[in-house]
Formats: C-alpha cells, sequence, structure tokens
C-alpha cells in the first residue's frame, strides 16, 4: 500500500503541530493490529467544558472505523461516558454503525482483545486531563483512558489517534513531542499505545484506516457519499458541538465541511488507485 500518500493526505498539513511526526510506518502497524484483531473497543469522546457538550472530532471517525471493521467479520463495541453517550449513539444510528456502550469507569473498558482510542483524553504527568488550551478538563472527563495502561501491562494492544498530543495513546510519542511543543508539554498525554497515529484531524485518522482496510480487503469501507454530512448533522442535533468554535454546525475543528469532504475523496482516490 502507498503508505506515505496515505499519511499526507490526513497528516501532511502539520496544522497543529503533532502531524509533523506521523511515518508511513505507523499506518502499516495500525492495518496490522486491526487485521489481527476479533474483538474491538473503540473508545472516543472529548467534553468541551466551556460549551458543555461533546464535539465533533472523535465520533465520526469512531463510526466509521468501527462500522468497516463489522463489515469485514469482526465485533466492535464504540465505548464513551455518560457526558459524551446521547450524542455518540446518535452519530453510530444515523449510519447504522455499531452498538454505543455508556461506561464511566476504566474497568468496564473490557473484554476485547483490541483497545482504540480516538480524540479521547489522556491524562498528563501531573494526573489532570487538559484541552488544546491547556485548560483543565478533569472535572468533566471520566478516566477511560486508563483502560489503556491496564490493556498494555496484560498485552492487549492498543491503537490510539489524535491530533494534538493530549489524547489517549499520544503518550507513545511524549518525549518527541515535548521537544516540538515545549509550550505545552505540561498538558501532553502521558497514556501510551503500541500504535498511535498523529494526524491533523482525529476523524481523519480513523477514515485514513477504514479506507487502508478497504485495500486490504478489497472492497470499500468507508465513508459513503455525503455520509459524513450525516454524522456531522445527527451530532450537532443531539448538541455536539466544534471543538475549536464550540459552535453547533457541520465543522469538526474549524474545518469547513468543504474541505473534510475534499479528504474524504481524497481517501477514496487513494484506495481505487
Amino acid at each position: 500500500m502507498d503508505f506515505p500518500a496515505l499519511r499526507e493526505i490526513v497528516a501532511g498539513a502539520g496544522t497543529r503541530g503533532a502531524s509533523t511526526l506521523c511515518r508511513p510506518e505507523f499506518w502499516e502497524a495500525a492495518l496490522r493490529l486491526l487485521a489481527r484483531a476479533s474483538f474491538i473497543s473503540i473508545v472516543t469522546g472529548f467534553f468541551i467544558q466551556s460549551a458543555d457538550a461533546p464535539e465533533t472530532d472523535g465520533p465520526p471517525g469512531a463510526v466509521v472505523l468501527g462500522r468497516a471493521l463489522e463489515r469485514v467479520g469482526k465485533r466492535v463495541a464504540l465505548c464513551t461516558d455518560q457526558r459524551n453517550y446521547a450524542c455518540l449513539k446518535a452519530c453510530s444510528q444515523s449510519v447504522k454503525g455499531p452498538v454505543v456502550v455508556c461506561v464511566d469507569a476504566p474497568e468496564r473498558v473490557a473484554g476485547a482483545d483490541t483497545l482504540v482510542f480516538i480524540e479521547r483524553p489522556g491524562h498528563a504527568a501531573d494526573g489532570r486531563y487538559y484541552n488544546m488550551r491547556g485548560d483543565d478538563v478533569s472535572g468533566v472527563t471520566a478516566p477511560l483512558d486508563l483502560a489503556a495502561e491496564r490493556a498494555l501491562t496484560r498485552g492487549v494492544p492498543v491503537l490510539g489517534i489524535g491530533d494534538g498530543g493530549n489524547e489517549a495513546g499520544m503518550g507513545l510519542l511524549y518525549e518527541p513531542l515535548a521537544v516540538l511543543l515545549p509550550h505545552y508539554a505540561a498538558c501532553l498525554s502521558k497514556v501510551s499505545a503500541t500504535v498511535c497515529l498523529p494526524v491533523d484531524v482525529s476523524n481523519w485518522g480513523a477514515y485514513a484506516l477504514a479506507a487502508a482496510l478497504s485495500t486490504f480487503y478489497r472492497r470499500w469501507l468507508g465513508l459513503g457519499e455525503g455520509e459524513e454530512v450525516v454524522l456531522l448533522q445527527a451530532l450537532a442535533d443531539a448538541g455536539a458541538v466544534d471543538g475549536i468554535s464550540g459552535k453547533r454546525g457541520l465543522t469538526v475543528d474549524g474545518v469547513s465541511p468543504a474541505r473534510l469532504g475534499q479528504v474524504s475523496s481524497e481517501l477514496r482516490r487513494w484506495c481505487d488507485a
């Protein structure tokens, strides 16, 4: 597979900094991990404290990747906490995605042979959780990231997808991230993973993996025509907001619907090629 081209589509802009650390071999390792899995728990949901609402980055990616895995015969559960549950459930139901499970403690993210974290807060060195502005959001964050640490100690593989460095799994790149983002080092996630994918927008990392799975299984498993709009509309209707603007709509991290659609189209062309 042309992993360098895939990386360029979803991690080539480097607008957040973390994605500049992404390497083609990360994608190969992530695909191998998912291909070997039989039961995957996907954990997502980042609550925007200032807006008192979940954000639009994370749930669509979790739904699309989870559905792709189900389509090739794997068992999937989407997991999130109570604050993010209604939005993730609405998002998944809008495209007939995987079942959504509400969990408020890390020990309840169990039973799977592989864990995936997509845009889910990971605790910093001080044990607290931070948003991209450096605000402490521990009060609205259930410690589901601890499931990653427990899984790794048991030999259960963990895949982390993030775009800022404060997400579960990004701790695998803590040292280079701290050098890259010295002003933010105290807020970076210390929660590691077997493989992590630092990308420009977390949803894009999950969409790209669905495209890679499509190539591996030789049939399209990713976003259908117009589906991202359906996913984002369902999220907005359920109360989710853009993580940067704090407003409801069809944007993700300030990225316009037109640009979102462009990335989706590029992923489909990558797969077809």
